[in-house]
């Protein structure tokens, strides 16, 4: 996970360590509720709701540092923006499914929906730095208030939430802050949802580049200038960003990195940890 909420500004009222995954703290439920299919980022196949069979009794990983080498590179790179302890510790204050299985399915539910909700409070909160969307702050700070309210709903409240809904007006207004932090480059490129997949984009120059959302995956990124480019969403597995410059980036987040390839010459946020894979 990124140290970026550690320089969240105080005014969000948000404590940055929610929004950061604390594993001890959570009952497993990434391990538990997604479905894993046989890829190159899953080594098995897996139902929603059934453990994984790495999974011990004590909510502990089995292979933990092996990960990468045994075949779940997914794992590596999931990143629940604290929700797992959400609803562990507050939503189902402490219960966990394994000693009370009738709460499992529910829960697993409700992860799910509160996973959402954490990750829209990540970019709210950075949106809240963008010192050109200042005129938008008021209503950021509203959107993450209501947003911030809505995570401490009950199980069937959190349940039953019209998640796409509030996630569209939030990535609206998430938009118009981005547009305004990249106002000044231009040209303004959009590659919006662009399928870019093994894209031979060795130095390009994507500075302040619309990708919200791409498709990037495996792509030349060498050298690439990334500065104030906005990328929230784009898929960045095996992408390869050797000495590609991301200072700046606007919603980046540490599992987009985890997925990518990189080098000791790529630049990133003073924020962001240089995964350990990378070369």
């Amino acid at each position: 996970m990124s140290d970026t909420s550690e320089s969240l500004p105080s005014a969000t009222g948000l404590d940055p360590r929610d929004l950061r995954a604390d594993c001890g703290r959570c009952f497993a439920l990434c391990c538990v509720a997604p479905t894993f299919a046989v890829s190159a980022d899953f080594a098995i196949n897996k139902r929603a709701g059934k453990p994984c069979p790495n999974l011990q009794s004590d909510f502990r990983c089995g292979i933990h540092t092996q990960l990468r080498q045994q075949g779940f590179r997914g794992c590596t790179v999931y990143d629940c923006f604290g929700a797992g302890q959400k609803v562990s510790q507050v939503t189902f204050g402490g219960e966990d499914w394994l000693q009370n299985p009738h709460t499992a399915a529910q829960m697993f539910r409700v992860f799910s929906v509160m996973r959402a909700l954490h990750e829209l409070l990540w970019y709210l909160t950075e949106a809240l730095t963008l010192r050109a969307a200042t005129s938008l702050h008021g209503e950021l700070q509203h959107a993450l208030a209501e947003t911030e309210r809505q995570t401490h709903g009950s199980a069937d409240g959190l349940a039953q939430l019209d998640l796409a809904a509030h996630g569209r007006e939030v990535n609206r207004l998430l938009l118009r802050a981005s547009e305004l932090a990249r106002a000044e480059i231009q040209p303004q490129k959009d590659f919006t949802r662009a399928d870019l997949i093994g894209a031979k984009l060795h130095g390009a120059n994507l500075r302040g580049a619309n990708l919200r959302e791409a498709y990037l995956i495996a792509a030349d990124l060498r050298d690439a200038d990334l500065r104030m480019a906005d990328v929230i969403g784009a898929d960045f597995r095996d992408t390869d960003l050797s000495g590609a410059d991301l200072t700046g980036c606007i919603f980046l987040i540490q599992s987009q990195l985890d997925a990518a390839k990189g080098n000791a010459a790529t630049k990133l946020p003073l924020a962001f940890t240089r995964p350990a894979h990378w070369f």
